[in-house]
């Protein structure tokens, strides 16, 4: 079983800076992909960036510039660098990641979600 688990929001003010952080666990064997993704009330989880594991990052629009996705393979953990935060970007975070894993001697496939940050950004 693979677990993600993230950490680092809070409350910021516009203009200001979080690093957010999850940590992926388990038996796993290679992530090929892990992203962030943003929600809020009554709106579908949209995602902001996502990173494959040869380092290519992609960035929604709206986040270009100000947000920076990242990872380290030899610790299993994934990061977001949010600058330049605006009162738009509140929301829950989550992460999610895709990769394998083992299932006693099998190797199979994962998608996983973190449980959830919440950032909140003041005007």
């Amino acid at each position: 079983q693979v677990t993600l688990a993230e950490s680092g929001g809070g409350l910021a003010q516009a203009g200001g800076s979080l690093r957010l952080s999850c940590a992926a666990s388990g038996r796993i064997l290679s992530i090929s992909v892990t992203g962030w993704y943003r929600e809020v009330p009554g709106k579908q989880r949209d995602l902001l960036a996502l990173i494959t594991s040869d380092g290519n990052a992609n960035y929604e629009d709206t986040v270009k510039g100000r947000f920076t996705i990242s990872r380290d393979n030899a610790e299993n953990t994934m990061y977001l660098q949010e600058n330049s935060l605006r009162p738009d970007k509140t929301g829950v975070y989550y992460c999610y990641a895709a990769g394998d894993t083992r299932w006693g001697t099998t190797e199979v496939a994962f998608t996983e979600w973190g449980q959830g940050t919440q950032v909140t950004v003041s005007s």
